[in-house]
């Protein structure tokens, strides 16, 4: 295990606070979620965000494609909105009279799914399949996606009419889920006040591109994780699995997804170890959509807050130094 940073490592460390730098300029009074959204890209996962319309969401997905100069599409999702229109069709060239692949909206390194509720089920699953396997398929023929490949979806909580919710086991395959909430008293008045609210994503200045991004997320799987974090994020895991007021607990997919993003988390903070403290950092994001509470919590008016926090009280953290 190494202590000191080589020179590529301070490399993708720098490009990070670099691009949260940048979002900041555009997303104001939201730095952590700038900050887990970046981890949730370095640990090579999707992202969630489920929130009400006008909060900052596509605004922070646009910066962020602009700030590592990914290429970035768009698809406000309806329920018009078929599979085709995601993974791509065959189409007839009458010049060649041969069928030619038309890429869909997903062909890209960064796809923004606007309000993944607002559209079919048969759609949601057409671009979740993407997200896990990274490729698609049309007429036996595979299409790889681009490296690197990200996917940001949007719900909208508020509002029934027309949505078709993901269900858990699609919910799954979000690496983390984000809620941006309102901006605070003196943000929102700093906002109306300042030049900020008029400040173009356009106005970012790219500090990184797709090459440099696909590398930090190698070196970011390269942390070093000591035996005793392995146990505690397992410990941790079984804890969801047997608490009295939960009915399903973290998947296998959950644990992989919370050793990640403590990965991302320690490059962040500029160790190439994990220490306890970069698992419970996300901790709630990454296990909220995943964990379901039973009749017994809801009589208990028990939320998913409280008892996520009860289950790291009941488990007992590894005193880690230097990451042995």
């Amino acid at each position: 295990m190494q202590n000191e940073l080589t020179d590529e490592q301070k490399q993708v460390l720098e490009m990070s606070h670099k691009v949260i730098n940048e979002i900041k300029k555009v997303v104001i009074g939201k730095d952590e979620i700038i900050i887990k959204v970046l981890l949730a890209i370095l640990a090579g996962g999707h992202v969630l965000i489920e929130d009400i319309p006008g909060v900052g969401k596509t605004t922070l997905a646009l910066a962020l494609s602009k700030a590592l100069s990914l290429d970035y599409k768009r698809v406000q999702f309806t329920p018009d909105v078929l599979p085709t229109d995601i993974t791509g069709f065959m189409v007839l060239n009458r010049e060649t009279n041969k069928f030619e692949f038309k890429a869909g909206a997903a062909m890209t390194n960064l796809f923004l799914a606007d309000e993944i509720n607002r559209t079919s089920s048969k759609t949601q699953s057409a671009l979740l399949e993407v997200m896990e396997e990274g490729k698609v398929t049309v007429d036996g023929v595979t299409y790889p996606m681009p490296d690197p490949y990200i996917v940001i979806a949007t719900q909208n909580p508020i509002g029934s009419i027309g949505t078709q919710m993901l269900p858990e086991s699609q919910m799954d395959r979000f690496i983390v889920r984000l809620t941006m909430g309102y901006p605070s008293l003196k943000n929102e008045v700093d906002m109306l006040k300042s030049k900020h609210s008029h400040i173009s994503p356009d106005a970012i200045t790219p500090v990184a591109d797709a090459a440099m991004l696909s590398r930090a997320i190698k070196i970011t799987d390269e942390i070093y994780v000591s035996d005793p974090i392995f146990e505690y994020i397992a410990s941790v895991a079984a804890a969801t699995r047997k608490h009295p007021l939960i009915k399903l607990g973290l998947s296998p997919r959950g644990t992989i997804a919370l050793l990640k993003m403590t990965k991302a988390t320690a490059l962040l903070n500029g160790r190439m170890f994990a220490v306890p403290d970069d698992m419970l950092y996300a901790f709630k994001e990454v296990c909220a959509h995943r964990v379901l509470l039973n009749s017994k919590a809801r009589l208990n008016s028990a939320d998913i807050d409280t008892v996520l926090a009860d289950i790291i009280r009941s488990v007992s953290v590894p005193r880690v130094k230097n990451g042995a």
